[in-house]
């Protein structure tokens, strides 16, 4: 019964945004009033330098990451991991503590598959390393290695429903970058 309690939790965490604590105590603007407007590392990197886009990224990353490990580590079903680590990615999108307004995903996901599989956190990630180092484009890195993110679920685990969370977060996160999409389209996306 206490695995359920774990996916609320998970969302709680979730909605923690990493980009607006560390913006306020470096003294950084609010990244959802400057830049582009999203409360992410990329957002906050524009605006404030790596130092507290590092520091954004890695909260991100374990926002999604720790629920899911804990969840694996208990030994939880493959059902209620992917629900917690779906919690805390939703809570990412649309945080409850700043008026559901989040970032776009990108590194909660990464942490979620982390916390899913060493091994597919691990595929994602340095298939966005590869593509960002050859093309410099953030977004068009985070999006094929969403894409491709459910394949390597499938590959590496075989679970439905892990499979299925990959293909849930993959759909937000083509949805949260519609506007890079079409700069990506129009030849107009940078970093």
């Amino acid at each position: 019964m206490i695995e359920w309690l774990l996916i609320p939790v998970a969302y709680l965490l979730g909605s923690v945004s990493s980009a607006i604590i560390v913006c306020r105590m470096m003294g950084l603007p609010d990244p959802r009033e400057q830049g582009s407007g999203n409360p992410g590392a990329t957002n906050v990197m524009r605006i404030g330098g790596k130092k507290a886009a590092g520091i954004t990224l890695v909260g991100d990353f374990m926002k999604g990451f720790i629920p899911v490990y804990v969840a694996n580590v208990l030994g939880l079903s493959p059902l209620i991991q992917a629900l917690i680590g779906l919690a805390a990615f939703l809570g990412h999108l649309y945080p409850l503590f700043f008026g559901f307004k989040g970032g776009k995903g990108v590194a909660t996901s990464a942490g979620v598959l982390l916390g899913f599989s060493w091994w597919l956190g691990l595929s994602f990630t340095l298939t966005w390393i590869l593509l960002y180092k050859f093309g410099k484009i953030s977004s068009l890195s985070a999006l094929i290695s969403s894409v491709l993110s459910p394949i390597y679920a499938w590959f590496i685990l075989g679970d439905k429903m892990i499979t299925g969370a990959a293909v849930f977060m993959m759909v937000f996160l083509l949805f949260r970058h519609k506007s890079n999409i079409q700069r990506l389209i129009a030849g107009e996306e940078k970093l």
